[in-house]
């Protein structure tokens, strides 16, 4: 294996798309180069190690999920054989997390933020985490946070690690969209705040292949972790890893420590200009992530689509819901990309000096707070049958329903559908969801 004998046929790239063949170690038992191109990442990103993932973040969930609830110092499992590991998580949760839970049949304590009702947002103080920790039935097994979320929002994360660590707990955070910010000039990467495990989805911000990904794990962080880490990780990978995504994350190390920061330094500085000058203009622009570029808009006119307008001048943004315009920026982008953009955004009508900087009336609807039939497991794992949305109302979700991007679901497996649910599906233009069969509990 491979079939193609590392003879370019389809893709070119075939020579390079090696199997674990002697000298190329193996992923999941590393002790080769994998192992000590691992070791170059982590003091690239100052870790107790960094860990390599050839399927993105979302094995990183994962294996990040088992560790902290079966191999770390909180042992309430064995202590309360009526409960399953407990863990508090902000409600923008991306699927990943939601199917974790269901594989590790892991129960979760999810805190809401009452400042904003967006699907991707969920600001949470340590407050907040200190009230979440104290309510909870058992001590949990970890505190969970996506900093940044899909709009460029990131979370209070020094703070919400002191209140974890004060209490034990592990604070574990999905940093798929901040791989950079370990390399500013003042480090915002989660690690280096004080969490004690992340991921990072490294195709995301830095220059690697699709899949390439990292689970960091902090040098003050318990050992076991550090222990356990591979045998997680395995538990939910291919046993083929693409060597191909692994040579990209290796050279990845060397473009990091070629100049990058100087790069990326000046790359902020460009993305802070363009901020800056919309600012001036009128525009909403909301988030604090340094490369993201997040504007609150509204379609008045259905017939002003902003993506398409971008599409239309060569530039394809991130995301565009019809609330928010979400553009994601690297150092890979030129200055003359840079400036298309800019005068992009500033000729779209609903972005011009006569938009005013209250906030912007949209008709989203207010995330629902749902109530709970059966454990995600029960619900992920049940006899389902698709139904119309506008059907749902009082059925048992089955499967979270989401598009992806930003893959956080509306209605979580096991909640039970409300009206006002289904009005936030529909408005997401999911018309299809599905549903615990009848039958389940009879």
């Amino acid at each position: 294996m491979p079939g193609h004998k590392g003879r370019t046929s389809l893709l070119g790239c075939e020579p390079l798309d090696i199997t674990e063949i002697p000298g190329a170690d193996v992923l999941y038992s590393a002790d080769g180069i994998i192992a000590e191109s691992e070791n170059n990442a982590s003091a690239l990103f100052g870790t107790g190690h960094t860990f390599y993932s050839a399927e993105g973040s979302s094995l990183s969930i994962k294996a990040m999920l088992a560790l902290a609830a079966y191999d770390g110092e909180v042992s309430n499992h064995a202590a309360n054989e009526r409960y399953k590991p407990l863990f508090i998580a902000t409600r923008n949760v991306h699927k990943a997390f939601i199917h974790a839970c269901a594989l590790l049949d892991l129960d979760v304590d999810f805190i809401y933020s009452g400042a904003n009702s967006h699907l991707c947002r969920c600001d949470v103080t340590a407050q907040d985490v200190d009230n979440a920790i104290k309510e909870a039935k058992i001590k949990p097994h970890g505190v969970y946070l996506t900093s940044p979320d899909y709009l460029g929002n990131m979370q209070e994360i020094r703070s919400i690690a002191d209140i974890c660590h004060k209490y034990g707990i592990p604070l574990l955070v999905d940093n798929a969209h901040g791989a950079y910010l370990a390399f500013l000039h003042e480090s915002l990467h989660p690690i280096a705040l004080g969490a004690d495990m992340c991921c990072d989805s490294a195709h995301k911000t830095l220059p690697t292949l699709t899949g390439a990904a990292y689970l960091h794990i902090s040098k003050d962080a318990p050992p076991s972790f550090l222990q356990s880490a591979r045998s997680r990780l395995s538990l939910f990978a291919s046993t083929s890893p693409s060597y191909l995504i692994l040579q990209s994350l290796d050279l990845c190390n060397r473009y990091i420590s070629e100049g990058y920061r100087t790069r990326l330094e000046k790359c902020v500085s460009a993305v802070n200009g363009i901020k800056s000058r919309l600012t001036e203009q009128g525009c909403i622009l909301e988030g604090n992530e340094p490369l993201k570029l997040t504007i609150r808009c509204e379609r008045r006119d259905s017939s002003v689509c902003p993506d398409e307008i971008l599409r239309q001048n060569g530039l394809e943004c991130e995301y565009c819901d019809g609330e928010y315009l979400v553009c994601m920026i690297t150092p890979e982008n030129t200055p003359d990309e840079l400036k298309r953009l800019e005068k992009t955004l500033s000729s779209l009508p609903q972005y011009g000096k006569e938009l005013s900087m209250t906030p912007v009336p949209t008709d989203f609807p207010a995330l629902p707070i749902l109530s709970r039939a059966c454990s995600i497991r029960e619900a992920s794992l049940a006899p389902y049958r698709a139904v119309p949305t506008a059907e749902a109302v009082g059925r048992i979700c089955a499967s979270p329903t989401v598009s992806c991007p930003p893959a956080v679901p509306i209605v979580i497996s096991g909640e039970i559908i409300s009206e006002q649910a289904v009005e936030a599906l529909r408005r997401y233009g999911i018309n299809s969801i599905n549903v615990v069969s009848e039958n389940m509990y009879n």
